[in-house]
């Protein structure tokens, strides 16, 4: 299923690493988990991830956001933990994942 909600993605994670570093960026990633996270459980859930679109102002699909969580969801669990997050983040950036090959020390340890 293809997700289209009318706007052009811009991905800034590589420039968001060389202002941040990799540990800085790393960290912004864990607190972006932590923005949408269910805090009892700790998870993305799909009640979470409901919330906080409609915090942000994006109207999703139930369908959609389903298709965001089985996308993630490498335990089969129907949540996201934070490395799978994090996991799912890397794979949905063209430009990291363009970057594997890359000989720079702080693409290196991020990828």
């Amino acid at each position: 299923m293809e997700l289209d909600h009318g706007f052009d993605f811009e991905d800034r994670f590589p420039s968001m690493i060389a202002r941040l570093g990799a540990e800085g960026f790393i960290g912004e990633l864990c607190h972006g988990f932590h923005l949408l996270m269910d805090v009892n459980m700790g998870l993305i859930t799909f009640e979470s991830l409901k919330v906080s679109t409609y915090l942000l102002g994006l109207e999703v699909r139930d369908d959609e956001l389903l298709c965001m969580l089985m996308e993630g969801d490498l335990d089969g669990d129907g949540a996201l933990n934070q490395m799978e997050f994090c996991i799912l983040m890397f794979r949905l950036s063209p430009c990291l994942m363009d970057m594997q090959g890359n000989e720079d020390p702080v693409h290196a340890s991020v990828i």
